[in-house]
C-alpha cells in the first residue's frame, strides 16, 4: 500500500464510511434523533477531513476518491433510509434521487466525451449544506418530537431543493461549453 494514503484525513474519512452502517442500525432500532445526531457527526468531519488534509499537506488520490464517496454514501443512504421510515418527506427525498440520477447521467455523459473536470459553485456547496441540514434537523425533529425542527428543516430542504436543481442545470451548462470548446480544440 503506497505509504502517502495512510493519512489522518484518509483515516477520517474511512470512519465516516465505517459509522454508515451504525446510522442505519439506530434507525432500524427506532432511535431517529440519535441517528441524525450521527448523521450530523458524519457530515461535520467532512469538513474536518478536507481542513486536516489541506492543514496538514496530506492531500493524496486516495483521499480525492474516498472523501466524496463518503459523503455520497452517507446522503444516499440517509435520504434512502430516510424515504423507508418516513423521516424524509417524499417531495424531499424524490426530488434529491432524481437529480442525483440526472447528473450522474450527466457527468457519464461528459466522461464519454473526454470531460473528466467541472469547477464546483459556491451555490452548489450552499444548496449541499442546507440540505444536508434540512435531513439532519428532520432526523432530529422526528426522533426527539421536535415538530417547529421538522417544520423548519421543511422550509430548508424547499430551498435547499431549489437551489440543487439551479446548480444542476448551471453544471449542465458547463459540462455542454467544456464538450463543445473539447471539440472545437
Amino acid at each position: 500500500m503506497d505509504r502517502s494514503a495512510l493519512t489522518i484525513p484518509n483515516a477520517i474519512s474511512v470512519v465516516r464510511l465505517l459509522l454508515v452502517p451504525v446510522f442505519i442500525w439506530l434507525v432500524a432500532i427506532d432511535q431517529i434523533g440519535l441517528a441524525g445526531l450521527l448523521i450530523a457527526l458524519i457530515g461535520a468531519t467532512d469538513w474536518v477531513d478536507g481542513y486536516l488534509a489541506r492543514r496538514l499537506d496530506q492531500v493524496s488520490e486516495l483521499g480525492k476518491f474516498l472523501d466524496p464517496l463518503a459523503d455520497r454514501i452517507a446522503i444516499a443512504v440517509a435520504v434512502i433510509v430516510g424515504l423507508i421510515a418516513g423521516v424524509v418527506p417524499g417531495w424531499l427525498g424524490w426530488a434529491i434521487i432524481v437529480r442525483e440520477v440526472l447528473i450522474t447521467v450527466g457527468a457519464s455523459y461528459g466522461w464519454i466525451k473526454g470531460v473528466t473536470r467541472l469547477d464546483v459553485r459556491r451555490m452548489g456547496k450552499l444548496a449541499t449544506l442546507l440540505l444536508y441540514s434540512a435531513i439532519v434537523g428532520l432526523y432530529i425533529g422526528v426522533g426527539f418530537e421536535l415538530a417547529l425542527l421538522e417544520s423548519a428543516s421543511a422550509v430548508v430542504g424547499l430551498v435547499g431543493i431549489v437551489l440543487y436543481y439551479a446548480v444542476g442545470i448551471a453544471y449542465f451548462g458547463d459540462l455542454l461549453a467544456t464538450i463543445k470548446a473539447n471539440e472545437a480544440g
